[in-house]
């Protein structure tokens, strides 16, 4: 009886020690594997964040590409200016220029706060027929409309073009649509250059001039 009874102790008392040494070496090992597993996903998700903030930071768009690298018109440049003056540093918007200054609101640019311009390059304006255009720049009322419908009253950030709607200067609204670098303005307009900073506006050039509605 001695003897048996000391037996099933012994292998009861070295069950016991084996057991949280198993257990302890399974834990271990889907730990190890729940690591591995989970840091490919916690790698590619600090990649994208990182994609996205670089997208939301930089200038981006096909356009981009004309801007000069240093000077006034650079982005850095055109970043020190109000967007009035930055505009004027780029050849690519001399006749949205001309028409802010014919319109008079070139002050009314630079001294707004925190704004949003659509910007409409020289071959935008070109897309309307020039008996339409010289009577728009001629008529100061319908100009200053048109100009100021492409100005917002808050910075936007690319996100928030991804499926937007805006009140504008002019009092009516204007509906933005795309994703990543790629967005439309009253789903006619397309950005080519956006994200440009200035002094106090964020601006997106675009390729067709933005009309208010009727």
């Amino acid at each position: 009886m001695n003897t048996l009874h000391f037996r099933r102790t012994a292998v009861a008392v070295a069950t016991a020690a084996v057991l949280p040494l198993a257990l302890t070496a399974c834990s271990s090992g889907e730990s190890k594997d729940a690591a591995a597993g989970s840091t490919p996903s916690a790698v590619a998700s600090t990649s994208a964040s990182a994609d996205d903030s670089m997208t939301m930071d930089e200038p981006f768009g096909p356009a981009c590409s004309s801007v000069p690298k240093e000077g006034a018109g650079s982005f850095d440049g055109m970043a020190k200016d109000p967007v009035a003056t930055a505009a004027s540093n780029n050849e690519e918007l001399s006749t949205l220029v001309a028409a802010v200054q014919q319109a008079g609101l070139v002050d009314t640019l630079n001294n707004a706060e925190n704004i949003t311009v659509f910007a409409p390059t020289n071959d935008a304006f070109a897309k309307i027929p020039k008996a339409d255009l010289d009577a728009l720049l001629a008529d100061k009322a319908e100009l200053t409309k048109v100009l100021t419908y492409h100005v917002v009253g808050e910075k936007l950030t690319p996100k928030q073009l991804d499926k937007g709607s805006f009140d504008t200067l002019e009092k009516s609204k204007l509906t933005t649509a795309g994703s990543g670098t790629e967005y439309t303005v009253n789903d006619s307009s397309k950005v080519v250059c956006g994200n440009v900073p200035t002094a106090n506006a964020t601006v997106y050039i675009v390729d067709t001039v933005l009309m208010p509605p009727k």
